[in-house]
């Protein structure tokens, strides 16, 4: 049964004759409410439907806009969406069993890699990033895709706040050393925020496991590309 005989028997049970017939029976009132709350159940199911393509076409848009961000164009021919590799990660800790990596290819060989990762410990909870890293294993860029910091300390991580992020472009795990990835106040080389500590070194930590990862995976990566 289609809905529209659904909605021809629910408008057929409402006419005036058949609710008169059906008033003094006793489940009356009981199949009046089941049949508003089938009505309702179906037009929300009708409404999900017709918004399912529309809300996953803005999602897939806004996805491949962060990743244009993190993977310059001009190094790359393919649609990154759509040339993936799926790999376990949950000893990286990146926030996930399974991370599915973005290759950015030209004339079928890997140039870079983009993922998504999280800084689980924030001071406010999770921070959701995305990196580009070139096949060297130096980073392209990054950008937080979300995270729940205090306005006006800890997200100064977003690019639309104040450039910090753009200060891991062109570092690598053979350029910086394992110390060097923390912040300044632990000794390291990255600028933490004024009042805002555990931000900017939750992100470096995160940053430095997403290179980790890849270092780990740099040759299966590779490999995807069509020629060796």
């Amino acid at each position: 049964m289609n809905f529209e005989m659904i909605k021809t028997q629910l408008k057929a049970w409402l006419e005036p004759e058949n609710l008169e017939k059906l008033r003094p029976k006793l489940g009356y009132q009981t199949g009046v409410l089941a049949g508003f709350a089938l009505a309702a159940a179906l037009l929300l199911g009708m409404a999900d439907l017709a918004t399912r393509g529309v809300i996953q076409l803005r999602l897939e848009e806004d996805l491949k806009a962060k990743l244009e961000e993190v993977i310059p164009a001009e190094i790359h021919d393919n649609d990154l969406l759509f040339d993936t590799v799926t790999l376990p990660s949950a000893d990286a800790n990146l926030g996930a069993a399974e991370t599915i990596v973005y290759l950015a290819k030209k004339q079928g060989d890997v140039n870079a890699v983009c993922f998504k990762f999280v800084a689980p410990d924030g001071y406010a909870g999770a921070i959701s990033l995305v990196m580009g890293i070139d096949k060297n294993g130096e980073i392209l860029g990054v950008r937080v895709i979300s995270h729940t910091e205090t306005p006006g300390l800890g997200d100064k991580i977003e690019i639309s706040k104040s450039k910090w992020i753009l200060s891991f472009n062109g570092k690598s795990l053979d350029n910086v050393s394992f110390e060097q990835w923390a912040v300044k106040k632990d000794n390291g080389i990255f600028d933490q925020f004024s009042g805002a500590t555990i931000t900017p070194r939750k992100v470096v930590l995160a940053i430095r496991r997403g290179l980790e990862f890849y270092k780990a995976n740099q040759a299966t990566l590779l490999a995807t590309g069509e020629k060796s």
